[in-house]
Parts: structure tokens; sequence; C-alpha cells
């Protein structure tokens, strides 16, 4: 028969055979719609927000070029410059202390001076409305100024109170409802408060080594093109070598918020990954299920000539149409989620005016989606091909034990390749994707044997005489029993939120438990040269039982390693944010507190001669430094090269003062600088560190001082948040864990009634057999559970130690949890099918035995 000729008539087979509708199907449906919903929605909003960026970089930038400098102002000769490729607007942030006139309170806050220019794109949205000039004008000698609804509340004031910033006082003319340029800023850490440049003037915080970020942004003319924009700065950077400014331009307005992005998208990416691999599973059930429930009419084909390739053709189709269906609900989901997303995220992140498709997104999924069901339906297909015509008269059930032909084996084989490579070649840290994969398919390997093991040992279970538990024994370990099934399709998704949970648990106990006991009380910033010594005096007033630890401490940007620079280097991504931006630095004599030595000798104190660094031995390993290697940090408009000459280890988790990087301090004489402290007081309550705040900042209102707790209670809701996305992402691959569960339990059910009929046909009692398969459910449950908290518990372990570098603990509510989550699916989805089988007559199934 010509191949045209015969797929024509393998079509109209598998279209009449599926004019009786989709029963059988419908977990299969629901698997692929589920997993191509996750991986299309997550990459739909992500390209979303990318496109937000792109749209509106101008805006977000708040300009089409953005030069940013630490703790200096730019020269005559550099503004001047700058003024030559357009309109230039200026600001300067920092992070100061705000606080009411009476001194009786106080609130950290991220401070942003801004001049008449600001903003060049976008516009500031206050309430009330007001023009640039009536927000920051002086009246009568008070400068005004808008804050964040938040810090309103938190200070108790309304419009029109006045404040305290340093030296000066402000007032609180109106509320920021949008502040255009907000995202390119970074995380705030604090509320914002908008001050004119002369109004930071009077407050006396720009001070000569005070912590302030100074930026330019310009607007250059209309239809200047990206190459353009980036001559410029290659003209700047030629002009000025030694300025050490960081530039972005309007095509990379916001990189953190697009790095984050796009690392959260390709995690929720594999997360949907796995779902939909674990839905594959539900796939091969399914049609295998199906094509036993068609073992007649297969027999009944080959007795009438049709040759195995035709067989398995008809049925390749059937699957095919069958996951379009669920591939088309899946595409409708993710297409709507961009809309959704828009409405939820509204003024969070950057988001296009008007959402439309994104046909990218939906073609990776739909690819994915395609390769996950040829890769798990060729197996069962390539049995289904075998049967013999005699099946028809003999066989009974599908042998899911025999392997297909090598032919099939090989197909299978080459759709999970494919599916591994589109995975990594789609995902933003490809050696990330390979360790996720590779941890998926371990699972499913571990899962397989868990099964047999579970088998086996019921296999060898001495005679028992309650018979119920008899029975509940010998299903497990019968041909085609659950067991395997059950295991593979909860184990996975079980493993993946116990690991998730563990870890969230154990970072909330450091964070919330462990580390406040470490940590100090208060970090103090900005304390200017001229003060220290009466800083540090008051500080032994005010908490007499307190230990106090101080260092210099500058800003300044790593432009170079070993001479190249470092926009040149391809690093790791687990090392690029020490180059990221601009880094603490500091200078001692003495080996700093909370580190030691693994390599290397600290210098003199009265060392005079070259430049000589400290750096941390983790990061300098990241980076591939060695002691004699060079590196060149620009401060304050200045490059200077020093030689590492010790690497040392540091206990980051202490929140004590460390740094990257500790210079000799012959490498700064005579550099303008400001001091970090931090205080701890043992058994310090709420009030006697609020009566230290008090006094600090009343006495030294241009130091910033930063409660400790406040800034672990700020992480610790972040990282809640974040859990709570994370959790909500894996619960798709519990999700698809259970439709596999419940399409496993629904595949079994040809053979329950079987079972059912003949035991009560024996003498078995309702009872009994509630009994019976109720307690193969506990024990798979409760296999599945064991597995889900060593292998979750092994992964989280990895990644709190070894990566994290932080003490881990197991915790028993998660232990709890995951046992109970088990049974409760097992045992409920298991009965609940379990009762229909109860109800069969015997006389319509016998009479077809």
């Amino acid at each position: 028969m010509p191949v045209a000729r015969g797929l024509r008539l393998a079509f109209r087979f598998a279209m009449r055979e599926m004019r009786g509708g989709l029963s059988g199907f419908y977990v299969f449906l629901a698997c692929i719609a589920l997993g191509t919903a996750a991986i299309g929605a997550v990459n739909a909003v992500s390209q979303s927000v990318t496109a937000g960026i792109d749209q509106e970089g101008q805006v977000i930038l708040g300009g089409d070029l953005r030069f940013e400098l630490i703790q200096r102002e730019a020269s005559a000769e550099e503004r001047a410059f700058l003024e030559t490729a357009g309109a230039v607007s200026a600001s300067a942030t920092m992070r100061s202390m705000a606080r009411l006139p009476d001194q009786s309170d106080q609130s950290l806050v991220e401070l942003k001076a801004v001049d008449d220019a600001y903003p060049l794109f976008g516009a500031l949205v206050t309430e009330p409305a007001l023009a640039h000039g009536e927000m920051f004008e002086e009246r009568d000698g008070v400068h005004g100024a808008v804050a964040h609804p938040i810090l309103l509340d938190r200070l108790g004031l309304s419009i029109g109170d006045s404040i305290r910033l340093g030296d000066a006082a402000y007032q609180l003319r109106a509320t920021i409802v949008s502040e255009p340029d907000a995202v390119s800023d970074g995380f705030a850490f604090a509320p914002r408060l908008l001050v004119s440049m002369s109004g930071l003037q009077a407050s006396g915080l720009n001070r000569p080594g005070a912590l302030v970020e100074h930026v330019y942004k310009l607007r250059t003319p209309d239809g200047t093109s990206p190459s353009a924009l980036a001559a410029i700065t290659e003209r700047a950077n030629a002009a000025f070598p030694e300025a050490g400014w960081s530039v972005r331009s309007r095509g990379n307005a916001a990189p953190a918020l697009s790095a984050n992005i796009e690392r959260f998208a390709q995690f929720l990416t594999l997360v949907g990954l796995t779902a939909l691999v674990t839905g594959g599973v539900g796939v091969a059930n399914a049609v295998r299920a199906f094509l036993d429930s068609k073992r007649n009419v297969i027999a009944t084909f080959k007795c009438l000539g049709a040759p195995g390739g035709f067989v398995t053709t008809v049925y390749l189709i059937q699957v095919l149409a069958i996951s379009l269906i669920g591939i088309a609900i899946g595409l409708v989901i993710a297409s709507l989620t961009p809309h959704i997303a828009a409405w939820a995220l509204s003024g969070l992140i950057p988001l296009p005016d008007s959402q439309g498709l994104y046909p990218g997104a939906l073609l990776l999924a739909t690819v994915f989606a395609l390769v996950t069901t040829l890769a798990f339906a060729m197996l069962p297909l390539g049995r289904a091909r075998d049967i013999a015509a005699t099946a028809l008269f003999r066989e009974q059930t599908l042998d899911a034990g025999r392997l297909p032909r090598p032919a099939y084996l090989a197909a299978s084989a080459l759709l999970i390749a494919v599916l591994v490579w589109l995975a990594v070649a789609t995902s933003f840290d490809s050696r990330i994707a390979l360790l996720f994969l590779a941890g998926v398919a371990f699972s499913f390997a571990v899962l397989r044997l868990v099964s047999l093991v579970v088998q086996a040992i019921a296999r060898r279970v001495p005679s028992i005489r309650s018979t119920s538990l008899r029975l509940a024994v010998g299903n497990i370990h019968r041909p085609g029993a659950l067991t395997p099934s059950v295991v593979l399709s909860l184990g996975l998704g079980l493993t993946l939120l116990v690991s998730l949970a563990l870890i969230d648990g154990n970072l909330r106990n450091q964070i919330s438990g462990n580390l406040p006991e470490r940590a100090p009380n208060f970090f103090f910033v900005d304390i200017q040269n001229s003060v220290i010594e009466d800083f540090a005096e008051l500080v032994t007033d005010v908490a007499p039982g307190g230990a106090m630890q101080r260092v210099p401490m500058l800003r300044g940007r790593i432009v170079a390693l070993n001479g190249e620079d470092v926009a040149k280097i391809e690093l790791p991504p687990e090392a690029a944010w020490v180059l990221r931006g601009d880094r603490g630095i500091t200078y001692s004599p003495e080996l700093p507190e909370n580190s030691s030595l693994v390599d290397g000798e600290w210098w003199p104190e009265d060392h005079a001669g070259e430049a000589l660094v400290s750096f941390s031995a983790e990061e300098a390993g990241e980076l591939g430094l060695k002691i004699g290697d060079t590196v060149t940090v620009n401060v304050l408009g200045r490059n200077i090269t020093a030689r590492i000459a010790n690497l040392r280890q540091v206990q980051w988790e202490s929140l004590s003062i460390n740094f990257v990087m500790v210079f000799s301090p012959n490498t700064f004489a005579g550099a303008p600088h400001a001091w970090l402290a931090t205080l701890t007081v043992p058994d310090a309550d709420i009030a006697t560190e609020a009566s230290i705040l008090r006094d600090v900042t009343r006495s030294f209102p241009a130091v910033t001082s930063v409660r400790v707790k406040d800034a672990i209670d700020l992480v610790n809701r972040l990282i809640g948040q974040l859990a709570t996305a994370i959790r909500a992402a894996a619960a798709v691959a519990l999700v698809a864990s259970v439709l596999v569960l419940a399409g496993a339990l629904a595949a079994s059910n040809r053979a329950r009634v079987h079972d059912a009929v003949v035991l009560k046909m024996l003498g078995a009692t309702r009872k009994t057999l509630i009994g019976a398969f109720s307690l193969e459910y506990l024990i798979l449950g409760a296999a599945t559970a064991g597995f889900a908290l060593l292998a979750g518990g092994a992964a989280a372990w990895f990644v709190i130690v070894q990566i994290m570098r932080l003490p881990w603990q197991m915790l028993p509510g998660v232990a709890l949890m995951t046992l109970l989550t088990a049974l409760v699916l097992t045992v409920g989805f298991g009965l609940a099918g379990t009762w229909r089988v109860l109800g069969q007559k015997p006389a319509p199934v016998l009479r077809n035995l």
C-alpha cells in the first residue's frame, strides 16, 4: 500500500474511533494542558516584562544614558562633556535618618535629591498633584519634600507636617504615587524621600567621604540610535579613563531586574518542565490504558491483515490529536496570563501598556508539550504494535513489562534527548538547567528502584493472618500492581515540595532565630572622621555594656583584574556580583575580626611599600584570582592597583563588618572617607534599642543608623514572599503528580473490577475489600513519603550547607506535612476509585471473563 494512501486510511480509522469521545483521556488532557500552560505562561510573562523594560527604557532609566559616580560629584570638565551630548539632569541618592522635630521618633529613608530638570522622561506623580517648584521650593527658610506614604504612616505624619534631615527641617508637601525611574535605582531598603539639590546641601549630609551616589542622566536628541549612544559612552570613557563612572543606556535600563526576571523565569520553566515530564508519566499510563481497552480492536485489525505499522499509525494519530487539544487549552491559559500579570503587578514592575500575544513563548511551550507527549507515548505504542491476533482470544491486559522493538526505544530516547537539549538551549544558565534535569532523571531512576524495593519486600513478607492485610501486601507485588505508578507519580512532586519547604524553613530559622543571636544590634554608617571619637564616647555612655566595632569605609568599583578590563572578562554567574556596581572597601593594619587567613601573610602594621590587598578566599576562587595577582579599583575618581597579598576566610553569616577586599593602610593615605560601626548590646530589649537609637540620632543627625532587627524583618518578609511564589510554582508539579496518580488509579480500574468480582464470589465482604485497598494505599503513601523526605532533605541539605554555607536542621513539621499529604492523596484518590469498583455487578463482568 502506498505511504500516502496508508496515512489517509489510518487517519480515517483514527477519526472514526474518536467519535466515541475522549473517555479515558481526561487525565492525559489535564497533564498536557497543565504543563503547556505553566511553561507558556512563565515565558510569556517574562517576555512581557522584558518588552516593558525595552518599551519604557527611557522612562525607567530616566534618560537615554545614565552616568553614576560614587562619593564624588562630576568635575566641571566631566559635566561639560556630558552637556555636549544632550540635556543633563543631576541627582544624588543616599540613606539617611528622617526625624520628628521633637526627636521622639525617627526612620531610615532612601534620600534622593533632584534638580530642576528632573525627570527628563516620564512624570513624578504625587498626591496632591503639584508642580516641581511647589514640591521642593524653599518657603520661609524651610525646603519642601515629598515622601512615600509608608514614611508618613511609620512616623504618624500628615501632609504639611515637618521632619528633620541632618541639620535642616523640611515640610512634607505631597506623597509619592509614582516615581518614573525608581526601578533603575535598584532595591529600596527604606521609604523614599525626595528633596531638591539645594535641600540636600542644606542638610549638611553631602560631606567628603559620605556614601552618596551622584547620577547624571542624559536626554539625547530624538532619533539617537543605540550605536550612537554606545559611541558617546566610548568617548566619555576615552576622555576620562579614571572617572570610574558606571554607565547604562536605555537598552539596559534595569539590568538587575532583567537578570532576576530571567533567572526566576528559568526556575519556573524548569518547574513547569518537571510538571510536564511528570505529566508524561500520566500520558504513558493513559495511552497504555487506552490501548489496553482497544486490545480486541487491535487484535481484530491483525486478523483482518492490517500490518503492525498501520495499527501504530492509527493510534499515534489519535494520541497527537488529543495532545493538540490539551496543548490548545494550555496555550489559551498561557495567553491570558500576561494580562492577569499586568493587572496584578501594576506599579511594581514595568509591563507594556497593551498586552499582546508572545508567539515565541507559546511556540516553546507547544514544542515542549509535543516532544514530551511523543517521548512517553512511544513505548506503549510500540508494545501495541506487537499485539498478536491470538490476543483476541487469550490475553487480558497489555503487557507493560515487555519491551517494544528497538526502533521505538531509540525513538523514545531521541525524543528525550531533544527535550533535554531544548531545556538547556533555552535556559538562562545551562549549568543549572543540566543539574536540574540530571536531578529529575536521577529521581525517576531512584523512584523506580524504590518501587522495586517495596515490591521485593512485600513479596518476602511471611504469611499474615489478617485477610485484608494479606490482600494489600499481595496487591503491592502482583503483576500489574499500582506500586510503580503511585511511587513515581507522587514521589517527584512531594520531593520538590519537601526540598523547598526545608530550604525556606532553614533560612527563616537563620534569619529570625540564630542570626539575630549572633548579629549586632545596630549598624552606623557615614560617621565623619571629625566626629568618630565623639561618636564612640557617646555610644559608650548610652550603651555601657555594649561592644562597638568600627572601621574606615570607602566605596570603589573593580575595573580590572591583572590589568584586564572586567567588562571583557567572562565570569560564572556566582562570581559576577563582585564586579557588579561598587563595593564597600576598607583598610586595616591587622587581620579583621570574623576572618582567618587561608593563604599568604598579613602585612606589617607599618607597611609603606606597594599597595596590597587581602581578598576573600571564596570570591577569589570564583574569580580565578590567586596570591600575586593584581586588582584595580576606582575610588574617588582614581584607579588604584594593588597586589593580592593573602586570602582569608570570611564569616559572612555573622552579620559583623566584613569586606571582600581589605587594603593595606598606605593605599588610601589622605583619602577622605567616613567610618562604619556596629554596636552589640547583649540582652537589649526593644525599649533599650529605641533609646539608644534616639540618643545617637539626636546627637549625630548626619549618621545613618540601621537597626539590624528591622533589616532582618524586611529580609524575612521578602523571603516569605519569594517562598510563597516558589511554592505556588512547585504546587504545579504536585498537581501534575496528583493527576498522574488519579490516572494511574483509573487505568487500573479494569483489573480491579475483575479482582473485586472474583474475591466477592469467593466470599470476600465489602468491608474486607475496603480494608485491603486502604492498607495498600497507606503502605504505598508511606513509602513515597519516606523517599520524598530522604531525597528532598538531601537536596535541601546540599543547598543550605554546601551552597549557602549555613547550619542545617531537619524540621519535624515538614516531615509530618509530607507524610500526611502522601497518605491523604493516595488513600483519598484510591478509595474514591475503589468505591466505584466495589459497586460493579458480578454478572456482566463474569460473562466477559
